[in-house]
């Protein structure tokens, strides 16, 4: 990517709001720059969705949790689509706020879970529906659970951390 593409996608990051004006005004190029940056990033990909992130806490999430799990079965393209199909089954069953959920590794780990939850015991409920999948080894589930009532929080979700990653990665370059 070129610099102005980063720099672009990194003022975006931090307000999506702004005006392509604005947004040019802050790298210090035209408002049509801009304009035809936005259009190729978004053709691209590298622009995804444009969105907001609000105050968990205040939507009523009060915890959110990182579960991490071994799926015991190989993923061959069929039984992919299945888990895929019992997963969703179970998600509109027991619907909640997920974040991510990825695959991944680690030791003996390969899925990623990134929930919000109103309570710890929707949290239990979901994590007996996620225990009660065949495909899922039940003695393999960690969970790391954080209280979003938690004043002490250092950092809560935000992509101006991760914007001014970037910015600082094209300083060093």
């Amino acid at each position: 990517m070129k610099e102005i593409e980063v720099r672009l996608i990194a003022e975006l990051m931090k307000n999506s709001r702004r005006s392509d004006r604005e947004l040019a005004k802050a790298i210090g190029v035209s408002q049509p720059t801009i304009s035809r940056l936005i259009r190729k990033l978004e053709k691209e990909e590298y622009i995804r969705e444009y969105t907001m992130i609000p105050d968990f806490q205040k939507l009523g999430y009060n915890v959110m949790a990182a579960s991490s799990l071994a799926v015991t079965e190989p993923y061959t393209n069929e039984r992919l689509g299945d888990i895929r199909k019992d997963a969703t089954e179970q998600e509109s069953k027991n619907p909640n706020a997920f974040l991510m959920a990825v695959n991944g590794l680690s030791k003996d780990k390969n899925r990623l879970f990134i929930v919000f939850y109103e309570s710890y015991s929707d949290y239990l409920d979901a994590m007996r529906t996620v225990k009660g999948l065949s495909f899922v080894n039940v003695d393999s589930v960690d969970t790391f659970m954080a209280d979003l009532n938690d004043k002490t929080n250092y950092r809560v979700l935000s992509m101006s951390a991760i914007a001014n990653h970037l910015l600082q990665r094209l300083k060093k370059n």
